[in-house]
């Protein structure tokens, strides 16, 4: 996992394709986009704009996937996610591989980070991550997750 604020983005130490990725989703201005998947590079790079409520992290399970890195950036709103290094998922449901994602009940040595509008949290394949969470309070937000393909940091040979 890698987090860092859009403000400062040159300083997060990102490789280029996760650099280049979050510069092309907020040239879209996905402040004010409807909710929706919006295509940026074909199947290469999308971002999917959403709208939710918090909810607490005991209602809710971890996902991981397998070929899309997930660059989770808050517009609005606070939020918590739990997280966990590779092979750290437990607990895991049945693989859907056409919408590249997998749901767990449980992260082993979970770990948390808040998000606050303009943070953003890279999540590389396999590593769990439950987003959308607050431990105290229900609450509107506001994000946009990045969808980069793997390839373009791990290149099939």
């Amino acid at each position: 996992m890698i987090t860092g604020h859009i403000d400062h983005l040159a300083a997060a130490g990102l490789a280029q394709p996760l650099y280049d990725a979050i510069v092309q989703a907020l040239a879209q201005d996905p402040a004010h986009k409807q909710p929706d998947s919006y295509t940026l590079d074909g199947d290469r790079l999308f971002m999917n704009v959403m709208t939710l409520t918090t909810q607490p992290p005991h209602e809710k399970k971890a996902e991981l996937h397998r070929a899309y890195i997930d660059i989770q950036l808050l517009l609005e709103g606070v939020e918590t996610i739990h997280y966990g290094t590779s092979e750290r998922a437990r607990e895991l449901l049945e693989w859907h591989q056409e919408d590249d994602y997998q749901l767990c009940h449980a992260i082993d040595n979970p770990q948390t980070l808040t998000l606050e509008p303009g943070m953003f949290a890279i999540f590389m394949p396999g590593e769990p991550h439950k987003p959308g969470c607050h431990d105290t309070l229900r609450a509107p937000l506001k994000k946009v997750v990045i969808k980069l393909h793997r390839e373009a940091l791990f290149p099939v040979s």
